[in-house]
């Protein structure tokens, strides 16, 4: 992962991902226009890099709130396919 995780905690690029995922878009295009500018990934990386962080314990354990929602979203859409 990122070099400044203290040892044990979730790099900045993990907590910046987490911290994107908690606010809210407006329009289509913003939240990947967002992802480009503020994080420097391509979407399609940044969406590789979030579905493993959901699995992570380190990343339920900085925000378990933001974590279980999208692993709520993440299992409906399994069901569906």
């Amino acid at each position: 992962m990122d070099e400044d995780t203290g040892g044990e905690g979730l790099g900045r690029r993990e907590r910046d991902i987490l911290a994107l995922e908690r606010r809210g878009f407006s329009g289509p295009g913003a939240k990947e226009r967002a992802i480009r500018e503020e994080l420097g990934l391509a979407p399609v990386r940044y969406y590789q890099l979030l579905n493993a962080l959901l699995d992570d314990p380190r990343a339920l354990a900085h925000d378990p709130v933001t974590v279980n929602r999208l692993r709520r979203i993440r299992e409906t859409r399994r069901a569906e396919r």
